[in-house]
């Protein structure tokens, strides 16, 4: 048995996820800008989806690797913390580059039906979100290894508040720099200056943000470290078993609760790929002709702003949802709700022509996006107790946030085609899958 936990204060829990607020507002600008990125650069809407393969890819390859390896890293830096710097590094220099692939002079030619803009483009991506992921996996590990079991869900429910914050930030970056002046119209096949300037400002934030939690937060030595886990000595220090015998000795909690993640992350890929065009089409009539939006007006441009608009939107109903969670008597009763109320969210969007209307689907969205930070990694960590492959295991478990949207992404474009080329219908679909997901929740054994 371990020993009786120590609790942490309010502050100590914040000063270990405060650098996620920065990190999230890299994938918050990577979330809401690259359909419109890639549909400015001249991609085809059946495309977009394609694009959004290599985010989760990278994530399902990277984050088992970071946690197996920094399970077995123990430096004066820490165990988790060098992972967390190197990855927030290079994600500052991509962000540095990614926005500026039209502005290069690059020749125009097609190679494999992309031209050499969306090339760059696209190995940006893969660099920007194999960095993300490293620096994103040692928050939750971190609060897995430093955090006992009765405020693990506190802890995580500050770590999506501050998540959400930074979303929320990152979301509004375009439409601020918008009203203040600078160019949100460029040439065609050219990121706008809005666009560029906000991951500017997203890269210098994100880190700082990593560097206060690096210097703030220590990490418990292996001594420390296996007495609160209740660890026998020396078991943490052994080289321990591969990733995939981990996998077939796994708890059932990472089975069902990942079951119930591949219907929500497939929902929101939707949701981060087809806003843009659902938005422009509906509510900013932006025209489509043979199938194709106008990216280059000034409507389009608009909508993609607005995008970060009702993006800033769910990222308040999460922070304000955050701080309900944890007073519902059950986990799995707050993660049912979540979802059956995101799903609502969803479905409107499908009939709404007001931009401001908007402001409520995506409002009710972020209730299911605060459970789905929240919960998985609270239930799974509590059920992982004990165990010296903390980090393995949450690495694996990203494979279930990875492994849908992989398959959503893949699928994207034909499921486009069946529904007759509705963007907007994509949306009112990832609904329909929250709700299953909430169906899927009864299978959750809670500890």
């Amino acid at each position: 048995m371990s020993q009786p936990k120590r609790d942490l204060t309010f502050w100590q829990m914040f000063n270990l996820s405060f650098g996620f607020f920065g990190v999230q507002i890299a994938y918050a600008l990577q979330s809401a800008n690259i359909s419109r990125i890639f549909a400015t650069l001249g991609a085809d809407p059946h495309q977009l989806s394609f694009f959004w393969i290599l985010p989760p890819l990278m994530g399902m390859i990277v984050q088992p690797l970071i946690g197996k390896y920094s399970d077995r890293t123990w430096t004066r830096m820490g165990r988790r913390k060098p992972y967390l710097l190197v990855g927030a590094i290079v994600a500052v220099l991509v962000m540095l580059l990614l926005p500026n692939a039209g502005s290069l002079r690059f020749s125009s030619r097609l190679f494999l039906g992309l031209n050499m803009a969306m090339w760059f483009g696209l190995f940006s991506l893969i660099f920007l979100d194999t960095s993300i992921n490293v620096a994103m996996q040692p928050f939750k590990m971190m609060v897995g290894d430093m955090v006992g079991e009765s405020q693990k869900t506190e802890a995580y429910s500050i770590q999506s508040f501050l998540c959400n914050a930074g979303s929320l930030a990152g979301y509004l970056f375009p439409i601020f720099f918008t009203w203040i002046g600078i160019a949100n119209e460029a040439p065609e096949g050219v990121i706008p200056d809005s666009v560029i300037y906000s991951f500017y400002c997203g890269a210098a934030i994100l880190i700082l943000c990593v560097l206060f939690t690096f210097f703030k937060v220590k990490e418990m030595p292996p001594a420390e470290y296996a007495e609160f886990h209740g660890i026998e000595p020396g078991k943490n220090e052994e080289k321990g078993e591969g990733l995939l015998s981990l996998l077939f000795k796994a708890p059932r909690e990472f089975w069902t609760v990942g079951l119930v993640q591949f219907f929500c992350w497939a929902a929101f890929l939707y949701m981060w790929t087809y806003s843009n065009g659902a938005i422009a089409v509906n509510c900013f009539g932006v025209p489509v002709n043979d199938g194709v939006i106008d990216t280059a007006s000034k409507a389009y441009q608009d909508a993609g702003n607005w995008v970060g608009v009702v993006f800033a939107i769910q990222a308040v109903g999460s922070i304000l949802w955050a701080l309900v969670i944890p007073r519902f008597r059950s986990p799995r009763t707050a993660y049912i709700v979540s979802l059956l109320i995101g799903a609502a969210g969803f479905a409107s969007i499908f009939f709404i022509h007001n931009q401001y209307l908007l402001f409520v689907s995506y409002f009710l969205i972020g209730f299911a996006w605060a459970a789905m930070l929240a919960l998985p990694f609270s239930i799974l960590t509590v059920a992982l107790e004990g165990s010296p492959y903390m980090g393995s295991y949450l690495g694996l478990f990203n494979c279930t946030i990875c492994l849908p949207q992989i398959v959503a992404a893949a699928t994207g474009g034909l499921v486009l085609s069946l529904i007759g080329g509705s963007q907007a219908g994509m949306l009112l679909t990832a609904g329909v899958f929250l709700v299953v997901g909430a169906i899927c929740v009864n299978f959750v054994k809670v500890k």
